[in-house]
């Protein structure tokens, strides 16, 4: 924090102990006007990178210091995270739990405790190489631009074809990254958790970029409880270091059911929703496919870029799920409600076409898939002259 560089933390050992430092001696709190050591851990997340990997058994301050980070990583085949062990959980719960059952990769890389998972130490080691290599030292200055050989006009048929016509069927949007980012230049955070959404850093022509996309392969790309605060965590990171954010857009909303309500979806997608709307950063909002309710607002930041493929389609609701509510008396009382529904459904359909939006200004352009690199590294040389501007400490309102 003083000399504003990166912090890379180890972590191996357990928290705090009943017996104190030693033998049957209780240790006594410190004094009343020393400063309280969390403070500096949370001055220095909004300072530098912070970077932390579990290489043994973590438990108690340790794992919260652990997680007090932007980039956290946990080896698969040493490593687990508890907030308390298994003799106090037995004595406390009555549970009787191994360490790995408690706090092993499966389960921290699943429920958010952890970004990623590695093999072991060494490839824990690389992880957070490969993070730093996209962060600048510090908020006062921009993350670090690499000479690109990748060209700038580079296009690919397989994006001409990799939205399926057929609105039941999923695709890979990894696949889309891959192919328009900077090759090989894609580092995932998050992957086991809050799966209907994709983050992680890039580069586009040797700019560092946060990216953002949802996995329609996975509750159909929908905005759980979950992704919804992996998104937001996304968010913050991109803001507070100054990395411009790209989304591929599909959309389908909030995710909705029983769990869903119970999660309380609505109050963690809100709050993504206002934190991309605080964001300062520079976006670029591609609408790949879906683009629907209150949880599309969060693809979007302010003043955004916004371009649109052919296959894209948005408003309100989804088509199938809006007519069943709004047309459900016509449709029951019709001849052949299921004629009358897909009439209806084919109807509205049209009415959700990129073509319109674009006539309507709604979006930038609309595109060939196949031009989404070059639109978008053009986009890249128009804004990196304002990246200098947002260096700082950011600045987030209280939300939801």
């Amino acid at each position: 924090l003083e000399y504003k560089i990166p912090l890379v933390r180890l972590h191996e050992g357990s928290g705090g102990s009943v017996a104190g430092g030693g033998g049957k001696s209780i240790s006594l709190p410190g004094p009343v006007n020393v400063p309280a050591r969390f403070r500096s851990i949370a001055e220095t997340m909004s300072n530098v990178p912070v970077a932390t990997a579990a290489l043994g058994s973590v438990a108690g301050l340790p794992a919260g210091r652990l997680v007090a980070s932007h980039f956290s990583v946990m080896s698969k085949s040493t490593a687990q995270i508890l907030t308390a062990g298994p003799a106090v959980v037995a004595r406390a719960m009555g549970e009787q739990k191994t360490k790995e059952e408690l706090g092993g990769w499966k389960v921290h890389t699943r429920n958010g405790t952890v970004d990623n998972g590695a093999e072991d130490e060494l490839a824990c080691f690389s992880q957070i190489q490969q993070f730093l290599s996209y962060m600048p030292s510090n908020v006062y200055e921009l993350p670090p631009v690499i000479d690109c050989v990748d060209p700038a006009d580079r296009t690919d048929e397989k994006l001409l074809e990799i939205v399926p016509r057929d609105k039941r069927r999923s695709f890979e949007m990894r696949q889309i990254i891959e192919l328009v980012l900077d090759k090989k230049s894609f580092f995932e955070m998050g992957h086991g958790y809050g799966r209907s959404q994709i983050v992680g850093l890039a580069r586009l022509l040797g700019q560092p970029v946060g990216v953002w996309a949802n996995d329609g392969k996975h509750l159909a790309g929908s905005m759980t409880a979950d992704g919804a605060h992996k998104a937001r965590r996304f968010m913050e990171l991109c803001e507070t270091f100054s990395l411009p954010i790209i989304c591929f857009v599909d959309e389908p909303g909030f995710m909705i059911g029983t769990k869903a309500e119970r999660e309380a979806t609505i109050r963690h997608g809100t709050s993504a929703v206002l934190t991309a709307a605080m964001t300062t950063v520079p976006w670029a909002s591609v609408m790949v496919r879906r683009s629907f309710g209150v949880a599309q607002a969060a693809h979007y930041g302010s003043n955004a870029f916004v371009l649109a493929w052919p296959s894209a389609e948005s408003g309100a609701l989804p088509v199938e799920g809006g007519v069943a509510v709004a047309f459900h008396r016509e449709i029951a009382a019709a001849s052949d409600p299921e004629a009358k529904r897909k009439e209806l459904e084919e109807e509205f359909s049209k009415r959700q076409s990129p073509f319109l939006r674009a006539e309507a200004f709604a979006v930038h352009d609309l595109i060939d898939p196949r031009s989404t690199r070059p639109e978008l590294c053009k986009w890249i040389n128009r804004i990196q002259p304002l990246l200098p501007s947002l260096l700082g400490c950011a600045r987030f309102y209280i939300r939801p």
